[in-house]
């Protein structure tokens, strides 16, 4: 049995008066890749804000690693942060640096390497998610939106994480590119032993690369488990998203 490392349990979150979860609950394991469905407004991206710490719930227990990231202290914190890497929805590369001074920014402000490590760090990344070395010297504004995908992938993997954090990572591609980054992703997790959570509304995505998922709905996970053992759950939402033209299509000519 592979071994939990993240796990809420009970969590709220509130802003406001708005109730956007009441008692989520849900458990990933070592070595997936985990998906996190909704529809809109269920609170996707605010579960993975809140497990990489952007946001604090109102209650519950969020557990990373083997720590209670709202217990843990300022040190434990940044060690944790180390241990991870985020690919947000539009990359959030930093428009004034080029692209190696992407990929550096952690490796500058929290080892204590050689500049030529550095560079070569870069170079490995860049390789590593279909780069040429020279994008390394250009700006975000010169990339097209799948480069400028997998340049910020490269730059979550700077540090060697354990954990790979993805927020609707084929948003915005075409197809033929959503397809290469989900393959990208299945080959990144075989090679460096990666645990991924993706946050994800691409049918495609859910049927070719995630392992396990869990599908928010009335405020709470609905469902959790593979795409076989989701779509056997009774509720309006995976009738409506699974049972969807798409979905249906996916479904007939299997995973």
């Amino acid at each position: 049995m592979k071994k939990p490392l993240i796990k809420i349990e009970n969590l709220v979150t509130r802003f406001g008066d708005h109730v956007v979860h009441d008692g989520v609950n849900l458990t990933i394991y070592e070595g997936e890749i985990y998906g996190i469905l909704g529809g809109s407004g269920s609170g996707k991206t605010t579960i993975l804000r809140e497990i990489i710490m952007l946001h604090e719930p109102t209650a519950g227990k969020v557990n990373v690693l083997g720590h209670d990231l709202y217990s843990a202290s300022h040190e434990e914190k940044q060690r944790l942060r180390n241990h991870w890497g985020v690919l947000f929805q539009f990359g959030a590369l930093f428009t004034s640096l080029t692209i190696a001074e992407n990929i550096a920014v952690k490796l500058k402000e929290y080892t204590h390497i050689s500049d030529s490590l550095v560079e070569d760090i870069i170079a490995t990344k860049l390789e590593m998610v279909g780069l040429d070395l020279s994008v390394a010297t250009l700006y975000p504004s010169e990339l097209s939106g799948g480069m400028v995908k997998r340049a910020a992938l490269a730059r979550a993997l700077a540090m060697d994480p354990k954990l790979l954090f993805l927020d609707e990572p084929t948003s915005g591609l075409d197809p033929i590119s959503a397809e290469q980054f989900d393959n990208l992703i299945v080959q990144l997790k075989n090679l460096l032993g990666l645990t991924i959570v993706m946050v994800t509304h691409d049918i495609d995505s859910i049927f070719t690369v995630v392992d396990r998922m869990a599908v928010l709905g009335d405020k709470k996970v609905v469902a959790e488990g593979t795409i076989e053992e989701v779509v056997q759950i009774d509720h309006p939402f995976i009738h409506q998203f699974f049972g969807g033209n798409r979905a249906m299509i996916r479904r007939k000519h299997g995973k």
